[in-house]
């Protein structure tokens, strides 16, 4: 135990930890609602959308009620994966279906290149903005994202308020489904232009830049739960990399295709697992532990 405390509970494998387990329920969440689609079809595919957002609440209401900041970080985390993967993107596909929405193809070979479901998700992008604004204007806020522009742009509205209460749960699980919502409306705008487009090649340039700064401030982190909550937006913001690769056909993305890489999709799970538990037996802050120890050897 004490080896693996030397090797995992330190940085870099701090941050690397969460920065892996986002990463890989990124590629899960597409295989999930691919195998919802194809196991259960249209007849019973929105009552399992359903009872997947529900298992999201249920997590949520279980973080929020019981403080503690390791706990209510993860559930957090997989409540906001569980409620935006069966809420929101099945109200999108439910709505596409409704509406009748034609997904965009390609001209030349007629293929669909962006799903009814995400044409349809665009239209929120209002709502994204009028969301942000409340976000870029609350005092109360730890991101340092929303820091950087109050500050440059003299945007504060006050001071925080000093011994303001955090709840880890709400706050782990409004930051995913958030930043999973910006990157995505991201690249469908990004699509309609071209995914082969000079915005396209922008995007990914700018976007692998960012996630390489914000990796590397990640594998720094002392502290389990922050490095956490600071790798949602670091894999998160990684994944678009990964997807404009996928897009230009320079990887098989097999997540797209659960049934065919099935194997691969099951050490995928597996390894998730694992990495999770290991994160999960993370002291809280192991610069704290460490110094503790080496005074009580000394």
């Amino acid at each position: 135990m004490d080896a693996l405390k030397k090797t995992f509970f330190r940085p870099p494998f701090i941050g690397l930890l969460g920065f892996v387990i986002v990463l890989f329920v990124q590629a899960i969440g597409h295989s999930v609602m691919i195998l919802m689609e194809s196991i259960f079809g249209e007849a019973h595919v929105y009552q399992s959308a359903t009872a997947m957002g529900i298992l999201g609440a249920v997590l949520l209401f279980i973080g929020m009620k019981h403080p503690k900041e390791i706990s209510g970080t993860w559930l957090g985390f997989f409540a906001g994966t569980f409620l935006w993967t069966g809420w929101v993107e099945f109200a999108f596909v439910w709505n596409a279906t409704l509406l009748g929405v034609q997904g965009a193809t390609d001209p030349a070979t007629g293929e669909v290149t962006t799903k009814p479901e995400y044409l349809v998700m665009m239209s929120s992008v209002g709502v994204m903005m009028a969301t942000l604004v409340y976000f870029m204007l609350n005092k109360e806020t730890k991101c340092n994202f929303f820091h950087w522009f109050q500050r440059r742009l003299h945007l504060s509205t006050g001071k925080p308020t000093r011994g303001y209460p955090r709840n880890f749960a709400a706050i782990t699980a409004l930051e995913t489904i958030y930043v999973v919502w910006f990157c995505y409306l991201g690249l469908l705008f990004v699509y309609q232009i071209g995914d082969r487009s000079p915005a396209a090649y922008a995007l990914f340039f700018f976007n692998t830049i960012w996630a390489v700064f914000l990796l590397n401030r990640l594998v720094k982190f002392w502290k389990v739960t922050t490095a956490i909550r600071y790798a949602i937006p670091t894999a998160i913001i990684t994944w678009n990399s990964i997807e404009l690769l996928g897009r230009w056909n320079l990887y098989n993305e097999i997540w797209i295709h659960p049934e065919k890489y099935w194997l691969e999709m099951v050490l995928v799970f597996g390894a998730l697992i694992i990495v999770t538990v290991v994160s999960m037996l993370t002291p809280k802050d192991t610069k704290k532990s460490f110094d503790e120890e080496q005074r009580a050897s000394g």
